[in-house]
């Protein structure tokens, strides 16, 4: 009975969904949190009479044929990139980036990491790292006299020192974007790799066509819709709860089969 298969594979389809939306749910106050989406297709068919096959010697065809679902199979979980709100913290350090655009972090194992969460700091050495000690590229470091740092909208770091009446330009952020954002790699920690999927980085000035700006004082929040994921969850558990009342269906029909006599 081909239907207890199938609606197994309905039922782990909406276990992972519930899974999906509940990592979504869990980083709803996540800095720049992209949510994810479960995508799912059916799985091959079972031809019993083929569509279009001969049905007489007199060139006539089989208008719709007999064709037998097997179920459903995950294909994707997609990451929806749009921007999250923006709110102010009144952290020097804090960056946002308004538009399109990703941070580059140089990683302990040599390679670049990509992140929206501009919750920066600054190391024993005032260089610009993320909460972990890895360095913003390109590595701008703000000297010890600083008494005033500012970051403009073209990601320009511009302090002021001590004794000083004139302000200075210490570093210049860049920013990297990708042809299909969806197709970067999380490796957790808000941090991202690239992927084949993804294309190489092209990597600018915040603020120049196809960069977003940046936004010194504020952080970019996780972009999960609550009341979007609180009834995605129930209509998934819904499909689960159905997919299982086709397996009891089917049991029944066997129970039905084996009390014969």
């Amino acid at each position: 009975m081909r239907s207890l298969s199938i609606a197994s594979t309905g039922m782990l389809a909406q276990q992972l969904n519930v899974e999906v939306i509940s990592n979504n749910i869990a980083n709803m106050n996540t800095t720049a949190f992209k949510r994810q989406r479960a995508e799912f297709q059916d799985l091959l068919y079972q031809n019993q009479r083929r569509v279009g096959a001969a049905s007489s010697d007199q060139n006539t065809v089989v208008p719709a044929g007999v064709q037998i679902g097997l179920g459903v199979k995950t294909t994707a979980v997609y990451r929806i990139t749009e921007q999250g709100n923006l709110v102010t913290t009144g952290n020097t350090l804090d960056m946002a980036v308004q538009g399109k655009g990703y941070f580059q972090i140089d990683l302990p194992t040599g390679e670049i990491a990509y992140t929206r969460a501009g919750s920066f700091q600054l190391s024993d050495q005032g260089k610009i790292v993320t909460a972990d000690g890895f360095t913003v590229k390109p590595g701008v470091t703000i000297p010890k006299d600083a008494i005033d740092v500012t970051i403009n909208a073209n990601g320009q770091v511009l302090v002021k020192q001590a004794g000083q009446t004139t302000i200075s330009t210490v570093g210049q952020l860049e920013l990297a974007t990708f042809i299909n954002d969806a197709g970067l790699q999380s490796i957790g920690d808000n941090n991202f790799l690239r992927t084949a999927a993804s294309g190489d980085p092209t990597t600018g000035t915040a603020g120049k066509q196809g960069f977003g700006t940046l936004l010194q004082g504020f952080l970019e929040t996780s972009n999960v819709n609550t009341v979007q994921e609180v009834t995605n969850l129930i209509t998934a558990q819904r499909a689960y709860e159905m997919n299982s009342k086709v397996i009891a269906a089917s049991d029944e029909m066997l129970g039905t089969l084996n009390n014969m006599r």
